[in-house]
């Protein structure tokens, strides 16, 4: 449109949020799958081998289910919710500090895993 050369110099606009242009930095050739890394929270774990070989597991103290979450497709271990007292075996390739200790807690182990 020629003749409408006021800039947005009106104060109106200027401190509204989105008020045009870009922010923050730009990341040139940023590759994606450097940075996947699906995450699940404690309280799902057992949900990914199912109710009856949690109960299967529930009265043998001595033997612990092992859990390999790569398998399933996450690859961290996240602190959210609470797990039963049970023995478990967690394989992952990173675990959040409260998850690590939730799984301790209830007799568990962290194992990590390439």
């Amino acid at each position: 449109m020629a003749g409408s050369k006021h800039h947005h110099k009106i104060y109106l606009n200027r401190h509204h949020p989105g008020y045009f242009g870009k922010t923050g930095m730009r990341y040139f050739h940023k590759l994606k799958n450097r940075y996947h890394c699906p995450s699940i929270n404690v309280e799902q774990l057992w949900n990914l081998v199912g109710e009856e070989t949690r109960k299967k597991y529930e009265k043998d103290q001595k033997q612990a289910v092992v859990i390999d979450v790569v398998e399933y497709g996450y690859y961290k271990v996240l602190a959210k919710g609470k797990l039963p007292p049970q023995p478990i075996v967690v394989k992952a390739k990173f675990f959040s500090k409260g998850a690590e200790k939730k799984i301790n807690e209830v007799g568990g182990r962290c194992l990590l895993r390439a």
